[in-house]
């Protein structure tokens, strides 16, 4: 195992009817921004219960916040946050919610003269805006880690962001949220989660049993909830579990002391900004043909993941590996998620190539756990995805 250190500041409120309780977590003198997406949480009383636990406190709303947390979007509120003298935000939504709440915090306090200089220029925020988070859909984690993802419209780009200062300061998870959402949502949910996990999982032993199992402990909880959710949102018991995996999936405890790849999220945020193809969508794309153009250098792990998560014993590690890739892409259509590039759009051809382009522009060195894919290589593994 590798040397770490690890540090996870954001307090966890979990369970039924946490949602009172954010009136304890944020000091009464704050003047709080409440943030928000198409206005779902107004529909499903998440809305009236966040008002309720603040009514003594100063609050003002901006809803609005699309799905890929779209740059544009955010200038407005950040004009909110200085015109009104902000200082406490407060993230009520799924991870594009909390995303554009974390940018928010970085240019609440940003120095420079352009904000997009933070994504652009990949600035780490050491000391953000404090803000709490109401997540209302369970994928992505951002509830309690210090990145974000933030798109651009005008420039067709989705870039990353990141620092120790964007950790929320509580997240409220109650799973009781999850009988609302809508089926697309719940399994573009599930499969983001195994997604996070394989980008820390498969990659090459180093002797983590600990961190191992505590990956595969998460995928196979997804494997086993995930049919319950899509029949019952209802389940609180398959609610319950399947929030939880989300949030331990990408809270930074099972990336310490491994190597981590993130080459699928590289190049599906580039399919989402050229087509606005669902995130988890594009990883379910991009994900079989990146591990079978890695195999070689993937194919202990993955004969590891074939067997304790799969239970698929039989063959070489080679084949195991093989099977183990299959089988994951077939997850990905139980949840009826498609995983072809040409099932989202017809203008596929050239994507290959103009991707591969602008990480060349970037300057990027190369991805994955070696750092060794350039960008002919992404070319190739783009085009696996047609």
């Amino acid at each position: 195992m590798k040397n770490f250190k690890f540090k996870n500041p954001t307090k966890i409120l979990f369970g039924k009817n946490q949602i009172e309780n954010i009136k304890k977590e944020i000091q009464k003198d704050a003047k709080v921004l409440m943030l928000y997406g198409g206005g779902s949480i107004k529909k499903n009383g998440i809305y009236e219960q966040v008002n309720n636990a603040l009514k003594d406190h100063d609050v003002i709303e901006f809803g609005g916040i699309p799905a890929n947390p779209e740059y544009a979007v955010l200038l407005k509120a950040l004009e909110v946050i200085k015109k009104e003298n902000i200082t406490y935000l407060l993230a009520v939504g799924g991870g594009s919610v909390i995303d554009g709440t974390k940018f928010l915090s970085a240019a609440a306090v940003f120095e420079g003269n352009d904000p997009w200089e933070i994504l652009s220029k990949n600035i780490p925020t050491r000391k953000g805006m404090p803000f709490g988070t109401v997540l209302t859909l369970p994928a992505t984690g951002s509830e309690m880690n210090s990145g974000a993802v933030i798109t651009r419209a005008e420039t067709r780009e989705k870039r990353t962001m990141g620092g120790t200062g964007l950790f929320p300061v509580f997240s409220v998870l109650d799973p009781l949220v999850i009988h609302s959402i809508p089926p697309r949502q719940l399994a573009n949910g599930i499969a983001d989660a195994f997604t996070h996990v394989l980008e820390q999982y498969l990659t090459y032993p180093v002797g983590a049993y600990l961190q191992d199992r505590f990956a595969e402990s998460i995928l196979q909880t997804l494997i086993e909830v995930a049919p319950k959710i899509m029949e019952d949102p209802s389940d609180y018991t398959a609610a319950s579990n399947f929030m939880w995996s989300c949030t331990l999936a990408l809270n930074g405890l099972i990336s310490q002391g491994v190597p981590t790849d993130w080459a699928v999220h590289a190049m599906g945020h580039e399919l989402t900004a050229l087509f606005g193809i669902d995130h988890a969508r594009t990883l379910a794309v991009i994900a079989p043909g990146h591990y079978r153009f890695n195999l070689e250098s993937k194919k202990e792990k993955l004969a590891q993941y074939a067997g304790r998560v799969w239970n698929i014993t039989e063959g070489t590690t080679r084949e195991k590996a093989i099977a183990a890739i299959e089988r994951t892409e077939a997850f990905f259509n139980e949840l009826g998620i498609d995983t072809k590039l040409s099932q989202y759009t017809n203008e596929y051809e050239g994507t290959a190539e103009l991707i591969s382009k602008r990480f060349t522009e970037r300057g990027w060195l190369g991805l994955g756990e070696h750092q060794n894919l350039k960008p002919k290589d992404v070319e190739e593994i783009v085009k696996m995805a047609y």
